[in-house]
């Protein structure tokens, strides 16, 4: 399986408020319409997708508040994965604000092209150092099965530190290299959620013999950028089973 091959050489393990006057026709303060909006969008939707022959994961990211959501790392090729994704988007009335992808390998990039296409004018933003990786994709898609990948350039760069926003959602871009010289991942810190690539997976990490792939420096992301986050911290992976920061700290055999 393609899975196997490319990603998982390192996979170990199994898998209301009563009104005092009721016949008032008074509405609630601002303030406090203000601050059930404020509760609200404290929290984002992940809606995940397992695309293409990788088994990849897709996720939109969504704000509640103003249907505002992100589209990241893309992996749908067939049609049938692109109407999928279509559709839950125009199914949940979203609309989408940014392409993201936390690395350039083939099985998380599949679909750039057609979700540029289907949202014309949405910007697209790739660490630089991931930019060797993804032109480099249309040399090697053929071979791997996927003859008709379109290659799609960024419109913008992800920096280790900076925040992205859509709607009124904050992620904060922190630098992870290792499975990929660009590599970066997505966190948001009300929701206490990760989303993560290929760096850490339940049980296991990503592998390191690709181009640009290096062990010691995704260990040391791993430690410096998901370890420190709390416990309860949600980490989505770019294949498989969601984790938490704490399960891996105490199970994880990579990392002890």
């Amino acid at each position: 399986m393609l899975t196997a091959f490319y990603h998982c050489v390192h996979y170990v393990g199994t898998e209301g408020l009563a009104n005092s006057k009721p016949e008032t026709k008074e509405r609630p303060p601002a303030t406090f319409a203000t601050a059930l909006r404020s509760a609200a969008t404290l929290f984002m939707t992940i809606k995940s997708f397992t695309f293409n022959g990788f088994a990849e994961n897709t996720y939109v990211l969504a704000d509640p508040a103003t249907r505002q959501c992100v589209i990241l790392d893309p992996g749908c090729y067939p049609a049938a994965e692109q109407r999928e994704l279509q559709a839950y988007i125009a199914t949940e009335n979203l609309t989408p604000a940014l392409l993201l992808n936390t690395h350039a390998h083939i099985d998380h990039v599949l679909g750039n092209a057609f979700v540029l296409r289907t949202w014309p004018g949405l910007p697209f933003l790739l660490h630089p150092l991931d930019l060797p990786i993804l032109r480099a994709v249309p040399a090697y898609a053929g071979p791997y099965g996927f003859g008709a990948y379109e290659p799609a350039e960024p419109t913008g760069e992800l920096v280790g530190g900076q925040v992205v926003s859509f709607g009124e959602i904050e992620l904060e871009v922190r630098f992870t290299p290792g499975h990929a010289p660009g590599h970066v991942v997505f966190y948001h810190r009300a929701s206490q959620a990760v989303i993560g690539g290929d760096v850490l997976f339940r049980g296991s990490i990503g592998r390191t013999d690709l181009p640009g792939g290096d062990h010691e420096t995704l260990i040391q992301s791993i430690r410096t950028e998901l370890l420190t986050l709390p416990d309860a911290t949600v980490v989505y992976p770019g294949h498989g089973p969601a984790t938490t920061v704490g399960e891996e700290r105490r199970s994880n055999p990579f990392l002890t």
